[in-house]
């Protein structure tokens, strides 16, 4: 069992594009091992590659008690509206209320190189929206409106976080 260390903003992986999985290697399989790993703590909804400092386009997720990952996943519908509390494994401590799409479709393979669906509502959209967020460079702070980023950004200079 590997708990892989998770990067903190402003580490320049979290803002870094990752490269898409183009063949399951053991290296790839073990990626995926250490992301379940990590991700299987309470508390945490889901875990990106880069996150704990690796440039390919994975998560692991934890929702609901159910593990699971995607690779190479793309957003193929969103639907509806929440706006609720987010937080981030990358910025610690910080939590606003964050605008997302009620309900996410996304698609991906697995180790078997298989097309995967994966779907929901609630916390589970939340999570496919938040984790392929990370993969594309993005960290949630990013979606906030006006007032809730100023104040997270309050935040980070106060606690001698800087972001990019």
């Amino acid at each position: 069992m590997t708990v892989r260390e998770i990067r903190i903003v402003p580490d320049p992986v979290l803002r870094t594009p990752c490269d898409p999985i183009t063949s399951i290697t053991p290296s790839v399989e073990s990626l995926v091992r250490d992301l379940l790993d990590t991700v299987d703590d309470p508390g945490r909804a889901g875990v990106s590659a880069n996150q704990i400092g690796v440039n390919l386009c994975a998560f692991s997720y934890n929702i609901n008690g159910k593990l699971g990952y995607l690779l190479n996943p793309k957003v193929l519908e969103l639907k509806g509206e929440q706006y609720g509390d987010e937080g981030c494994l990358s910025l610690p401590g910080l939590w606003f209320k964050t605008k997302r799409a009620n309900y996410a479709k996304v698609e991906g393979i697995n180790l078997k190189g298989e097309k995967v669906v994966l779907e929901g509502e609630g916390l589970m959209a939340r999570m496919l929206q938040h984790e392929t967020d990370h993969l594309i460079g993005h960290v949630y702070i990013d979606r906030l409106e006006k007032e809730e980023r100023r104040a997270a950004m309050r935040y980070l200079r106060t606690h001698d976080i800087q972001p990019k």
